[in-house]
């Protein structure tokens, strides 16, 4: 059995192991794969491993040897799904690994916009605490999140857990989701329409996936829907928001502030306007990329294959 992994620097740049693909066949093992190489090296593949390579129909149909196809992370656009389907190649992708880690960065995003962590340690640094004559001084308002209001867009397993950390910390839940289910007594939260979510949260966190309906969800218009004070925050997907439309918001003073640690361009173009956006912040897509949660995805990819090995395939999007 014959694995190429395409792409595996970014789960993998040296803390984990591969140990669990070479148990399952020959591996072979690229960092990155540019465009103009994505064939070269899929040719003799039996098994393809991709993260962010795509695998478009023409490839995958110049590909007689390949019969599976695993995806190193949940979402599968870089694959061509139906073209795959029609070649009678599973598509596998990996759910639920990064739960904890998400909800987790979102709280450190959040956290961050309420005490400015970093903008006051660097003005330490510089010597304004060395000089105030008070005992203390703070550059940016300072907020306590208990009584606060987080209105949560997509309440899946991401949305549920953020809404636990965010009820630790003493907020009132509002969820907003396409599939509303039943209310939970042993976690309250209350079920919103999309307009009395965005107007009466202190903090509107996007969980939702990105479909037809949800992109670019986060508009003009539904920013003037938010309060003056509110902060948005997404580790979603990147195009669930109008990026012009949320730097001016953020410019004019129409909300308080972003946390952001998704863009709809990755890595952004330079002159994308929120990377000059007011209390904008910006991580690099590293909400999902704790080592435990990667080790789990790990884990995952290689139970994938072999559960294709035995005849009995799991987690196919196709």
């Amino acid at each position: 059995m014959n694995i190429v992994i395409l792409d595996g620097y970014t789960l993998n740049p040296g803390d984990l192991s591969w140990e669990g693909f070479h148990r399952l066949g020959a591996v072979t093992l690229y960092d990155r794969t540019p465009a103009e190489l994505i064939a070269e090296r899929s040719k003799d593949a039996d098994i393809l491993i991709t993260n962010k390579t795509p695998l478009a129909e023409a490839l995958i149909m110049q590909l007689p040897k390949l019969k599976y196809i695993g995806v190193l992370a949940t979402g599968y656009n870089v694959v061509d799904v139906d073209a795959a389907r029609r070649r009678n190649i599973p598509v596998a992708n990996i759910p639920a690994y990064g739960t904890l880690s998400v909800a987790q960065m979102t709280f450190a995003l959040i956290l961050e916009l309420c005490h400015q962590v970093q903008e006051h340690s660097r003005a330490v640094r510089a010597g304004a605490w060395t000089v105030s004559p008070d005992f203390c001084f703070w550059n940016y308002p300072l907020m306590e999140l208990e009584g606060k209001t987080l209105g949560i867009i997509g309440y899946g397993r991401i949305g549920r857990q953020t809404a636990a950390v965010g009820r630790a910390f003493g907020m009132k839940i509002l969820a907003h989701d396409h599939h509303c289910g039943e209310e939970d007594p042993a976690n309250p939260f209350t079920w919103a329409g999309l307009e009395e979510l965005l107007g009466n949260s202190d903090i509107v966190s996007l969980h939702c996936p990105l479909l037809p309906e949800t992109k670019g969800i986060i508009n003009k218009a539904n920013l003037q829907r938010m309060k003056r004070s509110a902060f948005l925050i997404n580790t979603s997907r990147g195009p669930l928001v109008e990026e012009e439309d949320l730097a001016w918001a953020l410019n004019e003073g129409v909300i308080g502030g972003a946390g952001l640690d998704v863009l709809s361009v990755e890595p952004p173009p330079a002159g994308n306007p929120l990377l000059t956006a007011k209390n904008c912040i910006i991580t690099p897509h590293i909400s999902w990329a704790t080592k435990e949660a990667r080790a789990r995805l790990m884990n995952i990819a290689v139970d994938n294959l072999r559960s294709f090995i035995d005849g009995k395939p799991v987690h196919i999007v196709n």
